[in-house]
């Protein structure tokens, strides 16, 4: 028989609360890699994430800078804009997030094998 898994496992000061790649915001990691290269404004970041539509984006956005990985500048000007950037907490998670992606194009086939056949289950 198995032990019981502890009630307190994921207690609130549990540092898995604190993970920046939060599973339910698919687009975080995609905003971290956009903005390894330097500031960008959110019509830029708009372009390869098209996919998400302004609010979902601007969601992201506002969490990562939350967890101190993004800061947001409002640069003044004859036409005033916002620039995001990486912290140095934010560029420390570009070598996790590349041996992430590393790892998902190693096992890319096996992946998608256990979707189909999961999808496949499913189905009946």
């Amino acid at each position: 028989m198995r032990e019981p898994l502890p009630a307190d496992l994921f207690d609130e000061l549990c540092p898995s609360s604190l993970n920046p790649f939060r599973f339910g915001d698919k687009w975080a990691p995609l905003v971290i890699s956009c903005l390894q290269d330097g500031p960008r404004r959110f019509s830029e970041l708009r372009v390869p994430l098209a996919r998400v539509t302004p609010k979902v984006l601007t969601k992201s956005l506002r969490s990562l800078e939350r967890d101190g990985l993004v800061t947001r500048t409002v640069r003044a000007g004859t036409t005033p804009h916002v620039e995001y950037a990486l912290t140095p907490l934010g560029h420390s998670l570009l070598r996790p997030m590349a041996v992430a992606c590393a790892w998902a194009s190693d096992h890319w086939d096996e992946l998608l094998d256990a979707r189909e056949s999961y999808d496949a289950n499913a189905r009946g």
